[in-house]
């Protein structure tokens, strides 16, 4: 036997079959690597999908729902909080109707009102100024006493010509008496005509001084009335601009007072040079064209007037001429050179299809139809006149379009048409909501109402009240939810004994659902090798 062994041909036929005992164990061994990394693609690829769906179910929608147990919450798309919320849900709008009715057409324009007359007051004679008799801001009439200056020395002056007139006129009747006598005794040849010429020339001489007499007496009286200051107009007296113990002269620029006539009163403004011809046309005619007056924010009408005159000349540089209304201003509503918003009608259009101006976006108006939705018409905007305005498009009188809640609408959305001021107070609710932080959003009004009349220490602790309390029911729901889910964070796929560290797969993230046992969950043990020939 060991010389059979140790020949070369038994030596080779020993070597041939240790080679293929070789040759099938590798065979199984690559098998066998290859089954357990199929294995573990495909557990990882069944893990994968498990996994997505349990952060999709428990991860909050847009609209911030939760769902669990892997079922699709309300905040996922079209739930109550979803994006497609908005959509069904109706949203409150006030509506106006749609009106056929005379249309004024209006030129605005911005006027100056001008009082009819101004007048300042000033003394007319110098001197201490005693009393004063007026209030500022008052209504007087022409010829109302306004103030008194010191009379004395006006008065000794006028007593003092005075006098002298009363002498010169005895003188003068003394002569006027000679004279008469020297007639009779010249008719009777007693005296010389030479003597009664030099007596009519005596006379007449009295005469001329009396009337210079006179004459100054006249301008004394008339001194002497200056010191009682009356007004010149009727009309508004303004601000004093000199007090009781000043010395007052005619020179004075500012005077005592001002007064202004305001009843009438004129409105001067400028219209563009196209409406010249209308309105020359119209003046022609004899047509009265209405003007109004309207306050800085066009809310209040101060008053209503006719169309004057229009100025001779165009301003070149602007390209406007001037125009002037006339207004009673009765109620004195009106001052002098107060600014004001001037509407003058110039034409009139009848029984025009019109829309409230709140209602008109651009180019077009939401329409709402008889089934609670709203849809956009293109329209033509014409002129303004108040709250309406004249249009022309697919619109009929009766219909309604949305006035107000118009910046929460879009084509084909349904609306709820309720009052104007409820709808002021949904967009005022939305401000407030928007304005209030995240977490004081998601109170209950009644909760948000209570924190307003708390002071900060108050709100302070009563906010950590309500974190506490909703921290305790959350986990208490979070502790149910999870025992039904998972099989806890421990619990993961075992490794087959004896792989590669690249054929192990990833452990199992809390709760995900185990893999069943197949071919991937261990290796497959290699067949035993066939026992050597000769045994």
């Amino acid at each position: 036997m060991k010389r059979l062994s140790s020949s070369p041909l038994v030596a080779d036929a020993h070597g041939a079959r240790q080679r293929g005992r070789v040759r099938p164990a590798l065979m199984w061994g690559v098998v066998a690597l290859a089954l357990v990394a199929g294995g573990g693609l495909w557990w990882w690829s069944k893990r994968t999908p498990a996994q997505g769906e349990q952060a999709s179910a428990g991860a909050p929608g847009p609209g911030g729902g939760r769902a669990g147990g892997g079922r699709r919450g309300p905040g996922g798309p079209g739930g109550p909080g979803g994006p497609g919320a908005m959509g069904a849900q109706a949203q409150p709008v006030s509506v106006g109707v749609v009106e056929r009715r005379d249309m004024r057409v209006l030129i605005s324009a911005i006027g100056t009102m001008n009082p009819r007359a101004t007048a300042v007051v000033r003394a007319k004679v110098s001197g201490e100024l005693l009393r004063l008799h007026f209030k500022e801001g008052d209504e007087v009439k022409a010829g109302q006493l306004l103030a008194e200056i010191d009379p004395r020395s006006f008065q000794a002056s006028f007593n003092q010509i005075q006098g002298t007139l009363q002498r010169d006129q005895a003188l003068l009747k003394n002569a006027q008496l000679d004279l008469q006598r020297y007639k009779e005794l010249q008719a009777q040849d007693s005296i010389a005509g030479q003597q009664v010429d030099t007596q009519a020339a005596l006379v007449r001489q009295y005469q001329g001084t009396v009337a210079a007499d006179q004459a100054q007496a006249d301008a004394a009286r008339l001194q002497l009335s200056y010191t009682r200051i009356t007004a010149p107009i009727a009309g508004r007296l303004g601000l004093r601009q000199a007090d009781r113990g000043n010395v007052v002269n005619p020179s004075d620029a500012n005077g005592i007072v001002t007064i202004t006539q305001v009843k009438p009163i004129d409105a001067v403004f400028s219209v563009p040079e196209a409406h010249v011809g209308t309105l020359a046309r119209r003046l022609a005619e004899g047509r009265e064209l209405p003007v109004e007056l309207w306050d800085r924010d066009l809310k209040q009408q101060l008053g209503r007037g006719r169309l004057n005159a229009v100025d001779n000349s165009i301003d070149i540089a602007t390209g406007t001429i001037k125009a002037k209304a006339a207004f009673d201003n009765a109620e004195g509503r009106l001052f002098a050179n107060q600014f004001v918003n001037v509407r003058l009608e110039v034409d009139r259009l009848e029984q025009a299809l019109t829309v409230p101006t709140t209602a008109v976006q651009n180019n077009y108006v939401y329409l709402v139809q008889e089934d609670g939705t709203v849809t956009q018409r293109r329209i033509t905007v014409g002129v303004t006149d108040g709250d309406r305005v004249s249009v022309k498009g697919e619109l009929k009188p009766g219909e309604q379009v949305v006035v107000d809640g118009i910046d929460r609408l879009r084509e084909g959305a349904k609306v709820t048409v309720i009052e104007p001021d409820k709808v002021q107070k949904v967009d005022q609710a939305v401000q407030d909501a928007s304005s209030q932080p995240r977490g004081m959003r998601n109170l209950p009004p009644d909760v948000r109402a209570k924190l307003a009349t708390m002071n900060p220490d108050e709100r302070k602790a009563y906010l950590q009240k309500l974190r506490a309390e909703r921290g305790g029911q959350r986990n208490g729901g979070n502790g149910g939810g999870n025992s039904g889910g998972s099989n806890g964070a421990g619990s993961g796929a075992p490794a087959a004994e004896g792989s590669a560290p690249a054929s192990q797969a990833p452990a199992p993230s809390p709760g995900s659902p185990q893999p069943s046992p197949g071919p991937a969950s261990a290796a497959p043990a290699a067949p035993a090798a066939p026992a050597p020939a000769g045994r």
